[in-house]
């Protein structure tokens, strides 16, 4: 898909990151100068990297989507490199083992003994819970406070948030991270209404199945066949395969587009048909 983001300034959190490092660069492409933020400043930096070999125009910094006071500095940084951000992508995100049981379902037995290894719903951390919704939802809300006031104050913005599959229907084992996405789904809508007198379109992507550094042992095997897990995906794919990266880069540059200028508080799914699936 061919855009022209000539002249426009995006930032991409999480950027460092196998997904969002790809819409960077496909945003760099279609013309726009781009910060590569990330929590790791040499990921930033690598991606960066890579898009200015290519020819295109970016920049690395790191930026923490948690601290308001990180984000600042990388918006003071964006703005005084680039100017005031048009395009901002929330990708930073991401699960932890502490917001995730080891099974499935709950059984009776699972209420006796503790058995060492097995994390049921009533042993799941408090903490890890929130800190997996912090990093997805609070993460996505901080970063809009820093980076959309000046796209208020221009009247014009593009904001795409990155939600999942587990935002229609929640997947086993991660409660979390479901509920998370869930919330990212519903704030880009609330968020899209409240921007909606300042010239600020507000969308999500929500990704089905990719293989990512973040979720490979769970679908795949160290000999790279299908895990369990991985198989009943499969199967529930109509396309029979994961996405690839470059998957999300025609949505992603849809959404941007000006010629989508009334398409505003959507959540669009990227999943190879799984949320058309019943299962039969």
């Amino acid at each position: 898909m061919k855009v022209d983001l000539s002249g426009k300034v995006a930032v991409v959190t999480g950027g460092g990151g196998i997904l969002c490092s790809v819409m960077a660069k496909a945003l760099a492409a279609s013309g726009a100068k781009v910060a590569i933020l990330d929590l790791k400043q040499e990921a930033a930096q690598r991606v960066a990297d890579e898009i200015t070999s290519a020819g295109y125009t970016a920049i690395g910094v790191e930026a923490n989507v948690l601290d308001p006071a990180s984000l600042q500095q990388a918006a003071d940084v964006v703005s005084a490199k680039f100017g005031s951000c048009d395009i901002l992508v929330n990708g930073a995100g991401g699960n932890h083992p502490r917001g995730t049981t080891s099974k499935e379902y709950l059984y009776p037995e699972d209420l006796q003994a503790k058995v060492e290894g097995v994390t049921t719903f009533f042993d799941l951390d408090s903490a890890g819970v929130g800190f997996v919704f912090n990093l997805n939802f609070l993460g996505t809300l901080l970063t809009c406070q820093a980076f959309c006031r000046e796209m208020a104050a221009k009247k014009a913005g593009c904001v795409i948030n990155i939600s999942s599959m587990n935002a229609f229907t929640p997947l086993t084992k991660i409660p979390a991270y479901s509920g998370a996405k869930a919330a990212i789904s519903n704030f880009t809508q609330w968020l899209a209404v409240h921007f909606s007198k300042v010239g600020i379109r507000v969308n999500a992507i929500a990704p089905g199945f990719f293989l990512t550094n973040q979720n490979r042992t769970l679908l795949t095997n160290a000999d790279g066949s299908l895990t369990a897990r991985g198989e009943t995906i499969l199967s529930h794919t109509p396309q029979g395969r994961f996405g690839v990266p470059d998957d999300l880069t025609g949505a992603l540059l849809f959404l941007c587009d000006e010629s989508a200028s009334f398409i505003d508080g959507i959540v669009l799914p990227v999943d190879g048909a799984f949320s058309a699936f019943s299962g039969v």
